[in-house]
């Protein structure tokens, strides 16, 4: 079987997290290459139900190896306590089934703290950060100003480089925010109490990769967040400060000679978005909070709620073309269950006209939705297993997104579990 990436192809938490535990009894390795702690993959399973942030996607799998590769914005504080409270839930992780990359770069404490100074300067024009030190974190990477996870097992020299650091850092938090410096004492309080607990799951992830894929072994590398969200390709500014691409998967997960065959895009029956930004199919009032309520829709990471809107077909096709998705995996179509008329996004109105093709991120906020509706069926679909048992209406509006969107549609989620799906 050949290697695949699960990405999102929207604005991210399109139910990645669900399929990627679904998909992993055909893999042995999962490996996540991008993005932190910003974002969570909500993961209901035999084990319980889990918002796993930067663990990947496939821990729950016993036998299936989980990479954090060398993209990874790597905090090891948030790692260690995630680890902790999935241990608690009754999963086992040990070096075994986890490895991290020493070619991770590492996100420290001040890249929290910088993330929320800015957002704080900016006020009415931030982000939408989510405040874990992201934009920061991947800043200083290619400012090369970060410590590489493989220095844990160099003591003299990462207390150097640190000190280097620490002394450039606070220059920035005192004189460019008025924020009180960070101590030396506190970097190595933070070295002692979470690098170390990390540093067993250290090691030369590349290596792994490379002998597994000699040895024929089937690799899946997870994306976090979405097309829309990618720094070259996404709704720039309001992006994430990573490439969410599958093109950028055998680069960030440490083995840049993979080949993948197959990328399954994640697609929700709806639109969502959380955070800033423009959102051109977005509902509103009493509409939208039906649609939130019924989808629980509320950040995994923040639990802020989400935007919701309607299946935006312009942005989905780019997301797909971005992505060079070969199939997609529809999700939460049971959330639609209870509307009679379903709106979708067709196109959008720009200067006049209608468009067909996602403009550039500046024109967006004067684009404006074309919407049509489709017939819903109001009934519960939650237990539907197979495609022929699924209402009319409810194969109808699959097959009109199938053809509409020109990608298969080879999964469709029906609930969070495991089982709730439908092969097609």
């Amino acid at each position: 079987m050949a290697n695949c990436a699960i990405v999102g192809i929207n604005w991210g938490d399109e139910g990645k997290g669900r399929m990627v535990d679904l998909l992993t009894e055909e893999y042995d390795i999962v490996v996540r290459y991008q993005g932190g702690g910003n974002a969570g993959h909500t993961v209901i399973n035999d084990k319980g139900k889990f918002a796993l942030h930067l663990l990947p996607s496939g821990i729950f799998r016993d036998g299936v190896v989980n990479i954090l590769g060398n993209g990874v914005a790597l905090d090891p504080e948030n790692l260690w306590n995630e680890i902790s409270s999935v241990c608690e839930q009754g999963v086992g992780i040990t070096p075994e089934n986890l490895k991290i990359s020493d070619r991770a770069s590492l996100l420290l404490p001040w890249h929290r703290e910088m993330d929320e100074l800015e957002e704080k300067r900016l006020a009415d024009k931030k982000y939408g950060s989510t405040k874990q030190g992201i934009a920061p974190f991947y800043s200083d990477k290619y400012q090369k100003k970060t410590i590489l996870a493989g220095e844990l097992f160099y003591p003299e020299k990462i207390k150097e480089h640190l000190r280097d650091l620490l002394e450039w850092k606070n220059l920035i938090l005192t004189g460019v925010y008025g924020a009180e410096p960070i101590t030396e004492a506190e970097i190595t309080d933070w070295l002692n109490t979470y690098c170390e607990k990390i540093k067993p799951f250290v090691c030369d992830t590349g290596e792994v990769l490379k002998t597994a894929s000699e040895n024929g072994k089937k690799i899946l590398f997870e994306a976090q967040l979405g097309s829309l969200r990618d720094l070259d390709y996404g709704i720039y500014p309001y992006t994430t400060s990573s490439n969410t691409t599958a093109a950028y998967a055998p680069i960030g997960s440490g083995f840049p000679g993979a080949k993948i065959e197959r990328v399954l895009g994640v697609v929700k029956a709806y639109s969502t978005c959380v955070g800033e930004g423009p959102f051109v199919s977005e509902m509103f009032g009493d509409e939208a909070e039906e649609l939130r309520k019924a989808g629980n829709e509320y950040g995994a990471k923040t639990g802020r709620p989400r935007r919701v809107g309607a299946m935006d077909i312009v942005a989905t096709s780019y997301g797909i073309e971005v992505q060079g998705a070969t199939e997609i995996a529809l999700t939460k179509l049971d959330v639609l269950s209870g509307m009679e008329q379903i709106p979708v996004c067709e196109s959008y109105m720009l200067d006049g006209k209608e468009i067909h093709r996602f403009p550039f991120p500046a024109a967006l906020s004067d684009a404006t939705p074309v919407i049509t509706y489709k017939k819903g069926w109001m009934q519960d679909i939650s237990g539907v297993r197979k495609w022929e048992d699924l209402p009319e209406a409810a194969q109808e509006y699959v097959t009109y997104l199938e053809n509409t969107l020109g990608c298969p549609i080879k999964y469709v989620s029906v609930g969070p579990e495991r089982d709730s799906i439908i092969l097609r």
